[in-house]
């Protein structure tokens, strides 16, 4: 079990470090850049390590969907983008993605 917190560690470092790419203004403000680089570098430390017992096609669908579902949820309520009932449809896609790859991965 100790294998999924490190890939939630993976995803929440990752969407830190993806939604501080917005504030670091191309990279010319210091702390939103460092936590960048540092956030990344975190992320694929705690994604290596998950790596040691989930299958790596399965760790990457969950982080990357579940990742992405995240810096939406940050860009609505951090930076006020908008959604549309075609993007959340393309989110939830990607959340039930998810889940039936999880659910394969019991099975096979």
């Amino acid at each position: 079990m100790r294998h999924f917190l490190y890939l939630l560690l993976a995803i929440v470092s990752e969407v830190i470090a993806t939604s501080s790419l917005k504030a670091s203004q191309g990279f010319s403000r210091l702390w939103p850049s460092l936590l960048v680089v540092v956030g990344y570098g975190a992320a694929f430390y705690w994604f290596s390590l998950s790596l040691k017992q989930i299958p790596l096609g399965i760790a990457y669908a969950i982080w990357s969907g579940l990742g992405t579902v995240g810096v939406v949820l940050i860009g609505l309520f951090l930076w006020g983008e908008t959604l549309n009932a075609l993007r959340v449809f393309g989110i939830a896609l990607i959340l039930i993605g998810t889940v039936i790859l999880n659910l394969s991965k019991a099975e096979g």
